[in-house]
């Protein structure tokens, strides 16, 4: 029962972040391009820091859970999809730190200032790392199928 549960955090956790990369990515900005750089920034940070906040929780809940049940299992007997999907997530969740620590505190501040082009430089390099981290999300999940 407690493996099944730990599996369910693991997968809702990873539903949350790579879903909501994904609607960032293909879903608003796509909607976003049709304002202005006053209108359409600010509304970025505002959406980047509920989901940045909610992915925080998820990542946390990813690395525990899938620690947890790798250990469980036996470090040596896991089988290689899941050691490729930890190197994976490992790599991810430091991409996100960067952008949650750095890149979003950043993007926060210049539109604050009012400085348009500084903001949308910051949100461009956001834009790049999702759009690795869905990249690498892809991996994860096919490392897990096809590396039994």
């Amino acid at each position: 029962m407690f493996r099944q549960f730990l599996v369910f955090i693991h997968l809702a956790g990873a539903i949350v972040w790579v879903g909501g990369m994904f609607f960032a990515h293909f879903c608003l900005r796509p909607a976003a391009l049709a304002l202005a750089p006053p209108q359409r920034l600010p509304l970025w940070a505002a959406t980047l820091g509920a989901f940045l906040r909610y992915t925080a929780l998820a990542v946390a809940l990813l690395l525990a859970s899938g620690f947890t049940l790798l250990f469980e299992a036996g470090f040596s007997r896991a089988p290689a999809g899941w050691h490729a999907m930890m190197g994976v997530g490992l790599a991810m969740s430091a991409i996100f730190a960067w952008v949650y620590g750095a890149l979003y505190p950043r993007l926060r501040r210049q539109v604050a200032a009012g400085a348009w082009a500084e903001a949308g430089a910051a949100l461009a390099a956001i834009r790049r790392l999702v759009t690795v981290n869905l990249a690498l999300s892809l991996a994860a999940i096919a490392a897990v199928f096809f590396l039994r």
